[in-house]
């Protein structure tokens, strides 16, 4: 499960796939146990496309989902891609599998969100009986809105040709949801101003079919700071999010009622803990990428680094160093990838952390590869396979070898040497000028019969045939210090 904290507060990520378009979203636990569900939607230029994800809703004390509205590249207010509604129906399935998972009512939850997703909070909630519904600066008249100011949502959410009757379409969804009176109890908070230049089109047209809502709340902002659309939102969020807190608990700010607390400190969370698991961003049944190149603690020269192995299922495998992003590097149809950055890198050691990424955008378990940059030239590359094997000149004692034994030789035209024993990785030595390698373990043995392989190395990473290398372990007698090689 992918964890990032944002300031205070510990997100999840997750992607819900049980519907025909995956839904990305973010989920922090409640606190104190509180008993009560806000889902924030973004608007159009929120950064990731999660809206009020920065850490300026950790006070709340409620669980908080964010979606994000991601759909195939671009935005789609939640509703549809070229006049598909699945997206629709993908989003209200994960809003209802969270509330569900937690044990919660629609009369529980608080939909949430500015400008595009004010309207996708407004809809939402009168659609599908939610009880709170806060709002600011939102767009009633969809088809007009992104056909005239952002074009490209439009021939993402109506199609290429922006067709009159689409338009017309999404044009009525809410104005059409206000006439019937739908969700007639509802409690709708919505804040606007006359100095928002969508005001006259988008919002007052509708003042009268909002004012039949027995709860609904207006909060109309003016103030000669107010320049635009966004600002609006901007001068209003310390309200917004005092309307927030009053929900959490359970009291509607127009009624002054009723719960205060509404906590349950002892709650069961086996529930949304199945669901955040089940829907992780994280899959343990998704396999982590293979490398096959470099091998572990290979010596490299700076220049001709190159990443390469197996992801099967994967469309691509992502590369981080130290917490870095680095790249992303494409999974053939055959399930091999190669990486290579086209860069000199630092000599020394180097550890970088690998994922695979599926279609859907799960990720897989992580792999960690390691490996050292040489400040060599190529000068002395060796083909694969011609570099001479190297010399084991110790151990040579007769009979057993101590519990500290270590091992020494020569290697004329390597790097380093390796050492490995059943196939497993044991250490490494580099080779001086002259040739000549000297490894000390720096732990003992166990006792009784070793098969040791050594391997030489060059700068450019050509590997020499293996050499073996037998002993027995004996044991350190009384009063012996490290063998000396």
């Amino acid at each position: 499960m992918s964890r990032t904290p944002a300031r205070s507060r510990q997100v999840l990520h997750g992607i819900d796939a049980s519907g025909s378009h995956p839904v990305e979203y973010r989920f922090a636990h409640a606190r104190n146990g509180n008993r009560h569900l806000v889902v924030v939607f973004a608007n159009l230029f929120a950064p990731d496309d999660y809206g009020w994800a920065t850490g300026i809703l950790d006070n709340l004390r409620s669980n908080i989902l964010w979606i994000r509205d991601r759909f195939d590249g671009q935005n789609t207010y939640y509703l549809c891609q070229g006049m598909d509604f699945g997206v629709e129906r993908s989003v209200i399935g994960l809003i209802t599998r969270v509330m569900k998972s937690l044990n919660l009512t629609p009369g529980d939850v608080t939909l949430w969100g500015s400008s595009k997703g004010g309207t996708a909070a407004l809809y939402f909630g009168l659609r599908y009986g939610f009880r709170n519904m806060v709002a600011s600066v939102p767009q009633l008249r969809i088809g007009t809105f992104v056909r005239e100011v952002y074009p490209d949502v439009g021939r993402h959410m109506l199609g290429a040709d922006m067709a009159d009757d689409h338009v017309r379409t999404l044009d009525a969804i809410m104005p059409d949801l206000l006439s019937a009176g739908a969700n007639p109890d509802a409690h709708l908070y919505v804040v606007s101003s006359p100095q928002d230049e969508q005001y006259a089109t988008q919002v007052e047209p509708y003042l009268p079919l909002l004012q039949r809502y027995q709860n609904f709340n207006f909060v109309f902002s003016e103030s000669p700071f107010i320049t635009d659309h966004g600002k609006v939102t901007q001068r209003n969020t310390p309200p917004l999010l005092g309307i927030a807190y009053l929900l959490v608990e359970g009291i509607s700010p127009r009624l002054g009622i009723t719960r205060h607390g509404y906590e349950e400190p002892e709650a069961d969370r086996s529930g949304i803990d199945a669901f955040l698991t089940s829907t992780s961003v994280v899959q343990s049944s998704f396999a982590a990428p293979v490398v096959t190149t470099p091998e572990e603690h290979q010596m490299l020269p700076a220049g001709a680094v190159r990443l390469a192995g197996w992801a099967p299922g994967a469309v691509r495998v992502s590369l981080w160093e130290n917490g870095k992003y680095l790249a992303s590097a494409p999974v053939g149809a055959d399930g091999g990838w190669v990486w290579e950055p086209g860069r000199p890198w630092s000599a020394g050691e180097h550890a970088v952390r690998l994922f695979a990424v599926d279609p859907h955008g799960y990720q897989s378990e992580r792999t960690d590869v390691r490996f050292t940059v040489s400040e060599r030239d190529y000068a002395g590359h060796h083909p694969q396979g011609t570099l001479p094997a190297p010399v084991v000149h110790l151990p040579d004692l007769p009979g057993g070898l101590p519990e500290t034994a270590g091992l020494a030789g020569s290697a004329p035209g390597a790097a380093q040497v390796g050492f490995r024993e059943n196939g497993v990785f044991l250490g490494a030595a580099a080779v001086a000028a002259d040739g000549r390698w000297a490894w000390d373990p720096g732990w003992s043995w166990a006792r009784g019969a070793h098969h040791v392989e050594v391997v030489a190395v060059d700068a450019a990473g050509g590997q020499s045939p293996a050499v073996a290398v037998s002993f027995t372990v004996v044991g350190t007698p009384a009063g012996a210090g490290p063998a000396a090689y």
